[in-house]
């Protein structure tokens, strides 16, 4: 029984084609954020000669990622007010 649903929703698949506006959603949401952590790791990088370090996580790298330069500035700001 398992196995004939499991077909059927596998042909069903295949005839109408997957729903590709969820998926491109997830991907462009998983460039962003591989984006962001690329940003702190320049950040961390070049940010040594002037004592700054951000930690990379998924959190800061979201963050950064969505926001773009202001929200790695910002990051920036929060971490030298925490320190």
């Amino acid at each position: 029984m398992v196995i004939s649903i499991l077909g059927g929703l596998i042909l069903l698949l295949l005839l109408m084609g997957t729903p590709l506006k969820p998926i491109r959603v997830v991907g462009q949401g998983l460039i962003k954020i591989l984006i962001g952590a690329l940003l702190l790791f320049f950040l961390n990088a070049f940010g040594t000669q002037f004592d700054v370090h951000v930690p990379i996580n998924l959190m800061t790298s979201a963050v950064s990622g969505f926001l773009g330069i202001p929200g790695l500035f910002a990051l920036v700001a929060i971490q030298f007010w925490v320190m």
